[in-house]
């Protein structure tokens, strides 16, 4: 056997042998960890691997269950499982149609603009789709909206979730990329505003050459105007822009971490439930239920991401794949280009989680040799990854649409009205790739110091005489 492997075929077999673990459909956590642990043993009965790597692993495992930052996905996610439920979404999106309800595609606006709001509060692309479909669904479609767009714009619309701060997607690119959350979370604000623009724009488009795709309210459900609609509106934004100043403007403004704003924001969901009589005790435990499935995989698929990288890591796998993108034509260019077609057919068949822990830390020293600024990397690749959510036929947004849509609409119609939008998540991918500015312009730019480059002169001096230290 050691005649037929050679010690530059680990690292490429190690790969592929993951890739196959994953299409036979074994669970990713326990695919990653037994490939990693089979090629370690192989290669320690071949001498190919120090079992000395492997005194490295307990540390890691450990430092996954204290990582602090790690607490803010159960807080965010509680917060969304809550959210979900207490009407807000109702709300808002009463108030928005109520707004736009003259116009022809005003539903359609009205759902974006409150996913984007949605977004900005629960962070989970599943309370988003979810309460705006079994909300919204039927009122478009008794209006007469086209069942391709009315279903394309509430999955799409959830889907900016994935980009808006405080996505958990964020959270988890800035642990993986060694970046702060707030910087993630200021470079995705440029992006996820122009998510939400795109889609405004393709729908004015649609409703001003087909506007019998999108019909406008009828005047006997055109209930509210003037004083009442404003009212309405206002009651439904403020505790809204309240949620979304707890989360995201305590880390904007230094006065909280990731962690202690997720911990905030479950405590403000838990009491706009509260206000609107629809916190009980049913509604607290399925919220926790659906957070403990969520924290455990993420926890699991950590563990068996860092058994992986640690064996990968000790048969040279990261310099294989750094001079294998390396030698990619074009420099940054080409590898960027790569990068981002690799990541969207891999999310074919796999979630975000999967790739920000399995493939993200493999192109990462790769990223670095080209110099390429981190938190346009990261932003770029969230950016890209939420098409995992919208690809026919296996993206969640469209099976959380399918379950809350009437069976009178076909599947067909549903995966045909997510293309368009798959298509402007692709242009909002090449815009950031061909103006990083849409990134980094939001983020501060102030004079910064590596504490990696101080250093300390302390040039000698006759006995009794004081020299003051020289810092560089």
């Amino acid at each position: 056997m050691a005649s037929l492997l050679t010690y530059d075929l680990m690292a490429p077999l190690m790969f592929a042998g993951l890739i196959v673990f994953l299409i036979i459909g074994f669970p990713v956590a326990f695919s990653l960890i037994a490939c990693g642990l089979s090629f370690a043993l192989i290669g320690i009965e071949l001498g190919f691997f120090q079992p000395a790597f492997l005194q490295g692993l307990p540390p890691r495992v450990f430092g996954i269950l204290a990582n602090e930052l790690l607490l803010a996905i159960p807080f965010f996610t509680l917060m969304g499982a809550i959210l979900e439920r207490s009407g807000l979404a109702e709300d808002l999106l009463e108030g928005m149609g109520q707004l736009f309800g003259s116009l022809p595609g005003g539903l359609g606006y009205a759902v974006i603009l409150v996913g984007a709001v949605l977004g900005a509060i629960t962070g989970t692309v599943a309370a988003s789709v979810l309460a705006m479909g079994m909300i919204a669904m039927p009122a478009m479609l008794r209006t007469g909206y086209d069942a391709r767009y009315a279903t394309g714009v509430i999955a799409a619309s959830g889907t900016i979730t994935q980009v808006i701060p405080p996505s958990l997607v964020l959270i988890v690119l800035a642990e993986v990329l060694g970046k702060p959350v707030g910087d993630m979370y200021l470079g995705a604000i440029g992006p996820s505003l122009l998510q939400t623009a795109l889609f405004l724009g393709y729908t004015w488009l649609v409703a001003l050459t087909t506007p019998n795709r999108m019909p406008p309210l009828p005047e006997s459900a055109r209930t509210l105007r003037g004083f009442a609609l404003g009212w309405t509106i206002l009651q439904a934004i403020i505790p809204s822009l309240g949620l979304i100043f707890l989360v995201l403007g305590t880390i904007f403004l230094g006065l909280a971490t990731p962690t202690e704003a997720g911990a905030m924001g479950t405590v403000g969901a838990i009491a706009l439930a509260l206000a609107n009589r629809r916190l009980t005790s049913s509604l607290l435990w399925q919220g926790m239920a659906t957070t403990m499935r969520i924290t455990a995989m993420v926890v699991y698929i950590l563990i068996g991401a860092t058994v992986f990288s640690l064996v990968f890591a000790g048969v040279e796998g990261g310099h294989w794949l750094e001079d294998l993108l390396r030698d990619l034509p074009g420099g940054q260019t080409g590898f960027l280009i790569f990068v981002n077609i690799f990541i969207f057919l891999l999310a074919f068949f796999l979630d975000f989680f999967e790739i920000a822990f399995i493939i993200l830390p493999l192109l990462l020293p790769t990223a670095k040799a080209l110099e390429i600024d981190l938190i346009w990397f990261g932003v770029m690749l969230c950016v890209n990854m939420q098409t995992s959510f919208m690809h026919p036929p296996f993206g969640f947004a469209l099976f959380y649409v399918r379950s809350v849509t009437p069976s009178s609409v076909k599947t067909r119609e549903i995966y045909l009205g997510a293309i368009p939008f798959l298509l402007l998540q692709l242009l909002l991918v090449a815009i950031v790739v061909v103006w990083p500015e849409t990134v980094t312009s939001f983020i501060g730019s102030g004079p910064t110091v590596d504490p990696g480059s101080v250093s300390i002169e302390v040039p000698s001096a006759p006995a009794g005489e004081e020299v003051p230290f020289k810092f560089d």
